[in-house]
Formats: structure tokens, sequence, C-alpha cells
């Protein structure tokens, strides 16, 4: 493959043998993102698990300290009391049947959909639109929630979810480059944090087998994940 001149001058200040404590690899993240845009900043870590299994599944939702650095778009479909809630919170749209018909007339202008355990018999209508965008409310990512007023704000805060992917490997942004290393370091805490205790008791050996940080547009840094385990 071959990169681009920016991308070849920052994987050089990169020792590809080496893993770093986390600050210094998000120091390095930050330094190696040379796009003319706010770049963002990922994690991707790998797990001693098998996905394929049911009681091996880690998944879940954690609000950054710092947030995502992106204006998050939350929709609501709630009724009554929870609606109000809702509005109230900031969602950029709150509904229940009216909304439920416009998104399956092809509205998707947003980030997070939350909604009441009351409605999810009717938004399960949606999983063929919303499922494979990940848009899916879920009750362990605390998007189906009789609490939509607290769920909103989280959002919008910064709350993210974090679910494991078919080759084992949890894909999750910590921020913008703009934040710099000790807010970033902050967040990757808080990540981190999330995904240990989330471990399946039928996980067997190492638990987390390799982190890797990199910028939207930078090469991967290697994270020394020992004082996480």
């Amino acid at each position: 493959m071959n990169h681009g001149k920016h991308y070849v001058d920052s994987a050089k200040l990169i020792d590809r043998t080496k893993t770093y404590e986390p600050q210094e690899a998000l120091e390095l993240c930050c330094k190696t993102a040379k796009a003319k845009f706010d770049e963002t900043v990922e994690l991707h870590v790998r797990l001693g698990v098998d996905s394929r299994h049911a009681d091996q599944q880690v998944r879940g939702a954690v609000v950054l300290p710092n947030g995502t650095g992106k204006n998050v778009r939350v929709v609501a479909i709630c009724k009554g009391d929870a609606a109000k809630a809702a509005e109230a919170a900031g969602a950029q749209e709150v509904g229940d049947d009216d909304l439920i018909a416009k998104i399956q007339g092809g509205y998707l202008d947003f980030d997070v959909l939350v909604t009441t355990p009351d409605m999810m018999g009717r938004v399960g209508r949606l999983g063929k639109i919303l499922g494979p965008r990940g848009l899916m409310p879920n009750p362990k990512a605390g998007t189906v929630t009789p609490d939509v007023g607290k769920a909103v704000t989280d959002a919008k805060a910064g709350k993210i979810e974090y679910r494991l992917d078919k080759t084992n490997i949890i894909h999750c942004p910590i921020g913008k480059v703009s934040f710099g290393p000790e807010k970033l370091t902050e967040n990757y805490n808080a990540l981190m944090g999330a995904i240990v205790k989330a471990k399946p008791a039928s996980a067997k050996g190492q638990y987390i087998r390799s982190c890797v940080a990199a910028s939207t547009m930078g090469p991967g840094v290697k994270m020394n994940t020992a004082k996480m385990i």
C-alpha cells in the first residue's frame, strides 16, 4: 500500500517495535496528525475472547470525561413526560409513531436514537434500517431506558458505545487531536476501565491482547496496557 508524504513522515516518529505508555502514545498521535482538519483519535483494542460465543460478548457504554469533540445529534422516540424530558435535555427531534414513520421514510440525520422500554415493540420495526448503521437502541448501551432525559444528556456529553466486532476487536473514538494528550489520556482511561470491567466470566487467558491508537489519517501507535489488567 502506498502512503502519502505526510503519513510517511509521521511514521518515522514511531518505533514500530515498541509499545508506548498511554500518554506518550497519545502525544505521538497528536504529533503525527498532519491533516488540515481536527482529526479524531481512535483506539483499536484486540481482546482474548471469542465473539462467536454469546457468553463472551463485550458490549457497553461509557461517558468520556472530556467528551468526543463531536456535536452529537440525538433523537428520542417516546411520549408523555418522557418526551418533555427529552426535549428539555436538548434532543434534536422527539416523537412516537410520527418519528418512526419519518425514519421508515428515510430520515437518518442523527447519531444516536434513544427510546423508552414501552416503545421498543414499535421501534423494533426499524431494525433493518437502524441495525446495519449501528443506530438501534439497546438497554446495554443505555439507549433503551425510562430516563430518556438522562440518556439524551449523556449522549450529548460524549457517551460512546463500545462493542466487539467479528474479529474480536473494539474500535472506539476517544476524542480529537485538539484535546491534547492529557485529556485524551483521561478519556482512554475511562474507556479501557469500562472494557476491563466488562470482561466476561468465561474469558480465559490474557484478556487485552493489544491496543493501538491512531488519528484519522495517521499511523498506529502500540500501547502498553499492563496497568489496566
